[in-house]
């Protein structure tokens, strides 16, 4: 409609939606289980102003997998916390890593550009030169005649 201006949707794991009945559902999880993670540090929900936990997409992802590891893998509580950690810490590293790439590749033109070797052209100008080459001899087009006479003032 004329007048009204569009919003595009952008998803972001880490926005706090989901309240806990929400958050427990979606985790396959009993509610006062998500209270007893948040207390045990595993998965930590940011608080709303009335103080209500709010659950983020990744908060429920944790959950999920926290649930994974104790029902299928045997897991005890604190080495879910400590799996749960070291995942947060590699997903940081990875990150971390995407920039330094990124910045790389930003920083690849400067690097090369000092690669260049720059020499003397054929009018006395200076040029840029491929590293190993050398410009090519330049032909004169003087029609100037020096006389040399050894002995004679300079």
């Amino acid at each position: 409609m004329p007048g009204r201006e569009r919003r595009e949707f952008v998803s972001d794991d880490d926005a706090p939606i989901f309240v806990i009945s929400v958050a427990a559902q979606l985790a396959g999880m009993h509610a006062q289980t998500l209270r007893q993670y948040d207390r045990l540090g595993l998965v930590v929900p940011k608080r709303s102003g009335g103080g209500g936990r709010r659950y983020s997409a990744r908060d429920v992802a944790q959950l999920r997998e926290g649930q994974r590891l104790s029902q299928e893998e045997g897991v005890s509580l604190a080495g879910i916390r400590r799996i749960l950690d070291l995942e947060s810490h590699v997903s940081a590293l990875e990150a971390r890593l995407a920039d330094a790439r990124s910045e790389v590749e930003q920083l690849r033109p400067q690097a090369l550009y000092g690669h260049r070797v720059f020499a003397a052209g054929r009018r006395g100008d200076v040029v840029a030169m491929p590293p190993g080459q050398r410009p090519r001899a330049a032909r004169s087009t003087s029609q100037a005649l020096v006389v040399w006479r050894p002995g004679a003032p300079r």
